[in-house]
């Protein structure tokens, strides 16, 4: 069931047992992850979070970095608004470029990418909206090869993506970078249930 709130500190598990169950958690959030994944041109990638994606990532931070308590309020903070709330579908759009060269000069012609982003179903199309606390396209023009997008739905728009067959376009149209993927419909399906 899809949960609209937040991370609490109730929700976090102690480091030691988080540790020792990570294998099964891990196993869980991969086949949550399964139909929430969507490959948009040859480099970039489209996870779309929820709560249970979130909740994985705050463990996964705390079991690498062992910050213990003060790290918690941290790590909550900054996973918290990759949270849907009901009216919005949220990514993190990774560009996944092995070769350390080959990755400065792409995302050196990737500037503004963060403005380019979109979905289009159903005779609509909703930009996404950049993260504003951070820093998408560097002073040099240099692309972030991780961007944290969210696309906000009106009433009608959610209605629209819901109906089952409804085909969803999730799209890139930067100059350097033009690429559309189109969602089967178990990723629709899934999606839609981040929309209350």
């Amino acid at each position: 069931m899809t949960q609209f709130r937040e991370l609490t500190r109730a929700d976090i598990l102690p480091v030691e047992q988080y540790e020792r169950e990570r294998r099964a958690h891990r196993q869980r959030i991969t086949a949550i992850k399964k139909n929430r994944r969507v490959e948009v041109g040859p480099l970039a990638t489209f996870y779309f979070e929820n709560f249970d994606t979130m909740w994985h990532q705050v463990h996964e931070m705390l079991a690498i970095e062992h910050g213990g308590e003060a790290q918690i309020g941290d790590e909550l903070a900054a996973y918290n608004p990759l949270i849907p709330k009901g009216d919005e579908l949220v990514a993190t759009v990774m560009f996944e470029i092995e070769d350390p060269v080959q990755r400065a000069r792409i995302l050196g012609q990737l500037g503004g990418v963060e403005y380019k982003m979109y979905l289009a179903f159903a005779g609509e199309k909703i930009a996404g909206a950049a993260d504003p606390t951070r820093e998408n396209t560097a002073s040099d023009g240099k692309a972030s090869s991780v961007q944290f997008m969210k696309f906000p739905f009106t009433a009608a728009q959610k209605a629209k993506f819901r109906a089952a067959g409804t085909r969803v376009e999730v799209g890139i149209e930067h100059p350097n970078y033009h690429h559309i993927a189109v969602l089967n419909e178990a990723t629709r399906a899934t999606l839609a249930a981040d929309l209350a």
